[in-house]
């Protein structure tokens, strides 16, 4: 019996309706998992070809740990030593330090700041270091300081965007995804991308640690040092793990006849995640425990087991690192110390983040050392751009004790697995304002990063909307005079 066309149109409609509503619903659990969780895969079954196709040549480092200063220290107060910056301070900006730039709130002829901090050379290398990190002081000699570095973009979110997936603008995997992606993850019980936070998500939001156009089992997964270290991983009352075991191979038989449908990739990562997740449930409560450090550890971190701080996010990060965990990224969103408020600025705004994250980075460094995972662990520190070596003026006329974004120069520093340690790396003129030798972008700086991991960051790339990308889209040098 043939339909009548009205008929046709009719469950042409429901089928559309039907199709939109499984499509709508199987994507906002896509994207609640993704969130939450994260699958792995072997680099041949990502790439669809040779691991030795990214190689650069053999890794130095297994793993990276990057610590992320959201809101963007001043350099000029920790690592940029600038005494003639002092002998300006309180005098007009020179116009040509003003004309043709862009900055978020300088406006009119606002005043040259000097240091706000007390500088001395330290350790066997002479680094010149600011009274804000004692702690640190005593780990200069293997610490190599990029004081030159530079960026595209001179606003808090897409600075960040940038520094993390080599974009400004939303939808480019983080670097993070990139690595996992390329590599694999070596603990196929962990995520091999972790996220712990101290403060609020940094301003460009959770798209920093996104997966972009790669299948979303490469996303960063945030855990937490408070509560339960991943949301919902635990299992609901009256639900045993076997039940759940059986609740997720029936989930994913579905899925897999699903994807025979459509073919839609996503279905896979789909699968991937619930099956991570059933077998996270043993695993990361345990690793998250940082009770079970010995209370010599917690004394030289500075640990609250309970609390959120970036101590235990730095102790957390060790603890992931001797897991495989294949890229750990800590944010602490502190930094951007404009002055406009009490205690804003880069006098005591400055000193209290600091006091925050010295202590536990000087300890995070020497326990990887004792433990013996600093030859194979590269460290990053930084912020998403720099500061001005003028005072913050707004267009009301009112100075703050503070500084703007300054897209110019700031410095980053990078320690561990391949690197030279008790080096100063690139120089900025006598303000600090420019780079003026050995200057290093950040695209730069990502090449350097994924070489230290082996991976030739240009052959890294993904086919999406009809070209190859990469992180380092399309430029970027290693910087191979820091290599050790």
């Amino acid at each position: 019996m043939s339909l009548s066309k009205e008929a046709q149109l009719r469950i042409g409609a429901f089928n559309s309706r039907r199709y939109f509503l499984r499509s709508c619903f199987g994507g906002i659990g896509a994207m609640a998992l993704g969130g939450l969780l994260h699958g792995q895969a072997s680099p041949s079954a990502t790439l669809g070809t040779e691991r030795s196709s990214i190689l650069d040549e053999v890794p130095r480092a297994k793993r990276v740990i990057f610590l992320h200063m959201a809101g963007a220290p001043s350099q000029l107060e920790l690592f940029d030593y600038k005494p003639v910056l002092q002998r300006y301070d309180g005098q007009a900006c020179p116009p040509s330090l003003m004309e043709g730039k862009r900055f978020a709130f300088l406006s009119g002829v606002p005043k040259m700041m000097g240091p706000q901090a007390e500088f001395k050379q330290v350790g066997e290398s002479g680094t010149w270091l600011s009274h804000h990190l004692p702690y640190l002081s005593q780990r200069v000699d293997d610490i190599c300081f990029l004081k030159a570095m530079h960026t595209d973009e001179f606003n808090h979110a897409p600075a960040q965007l940038f520094m993390h997936t080599g974009s400004p603008r939303l939808g480019r995997p983080s670097m993070g995804s990139w690595m996992v992606y390329g590599l694999g993850s070596e603990n196929e019980n962990l995520p091999g991308f972790v996220v712990l936070t101290s403060g609020s998500d940094p301003s460009a939001g959770k798209s920093v640690w996104g997966s972009g156009f790669l299948p979303s089992l490469h996303q960063g997964v945030q855990c937490r040092a408070q509560g339960d270290p991943i949301l919902f991983l635990n299992n609901p009352k009256s639900i045993d793990a076997a039940m759940r075991k059986r609740s997720i191979e029936a989930i994913n038989e579905v899925n897999r006849r699903e994807y025979e449908m459509v073919g839609d990739p996503e279905i896979l990562s789909r699968i991937s995640q619930y099956e991570l997740a059933f077998r996270m449930q043993a695993e990361v409560p345990e690793v998250m425990d940082i009770t079970q450090e010995p209370d010599y550890i917690h004394a030289l971190y500075g640990t609250s087991p309970g609390r959120i701080s970036f101590a235990n996010n730095c102790l957390l990060a060790r603890r992931l690192a001797e897991q495989g965990v294949r890229f750990i990224q800590l944010y602490d969103n502190a930094w951007d110390h404009h002055g406009a408020g009490k205690g804003n600025g880069v006098v005591d705004g400055l000193a209290n983040a600091c006091r925050n994250i010295d202590r536990p980075i000087a300890a995070l460094l020497e326990d990887l050392k004792l433990r013996g995972l600093w030859e194979d662990t590269l460290i990053v520190w930084g912020g998403e751009f720099g500061r001005t070596p003028m005072m913050e003026t707004r267009a009301s006329g009112a100075d703050f004790r503070g500084r703007d974004h300054h897209s110019e120069a700031f410095t980053v520093w990078l320690a561990g697995g391949a690197i030279k340690g008790g080096l100063s790396y690139g120089e900025t003129d006598d303000l600090g304002y420019y780079g003026v030798k050995d200057r290093v972008h950040v695209h730069d700086l990502q090449a350097t990063i994924l070489h230290c991991m082996g991976v030739d960051h240009e052959q890294l790339t993904y086919h999406f909307q009809g070209r190859d990308f990469r992180l380092t889209d399309v430029h970027g040098h290693v910087v191979k005079d820091i290599l050790s």
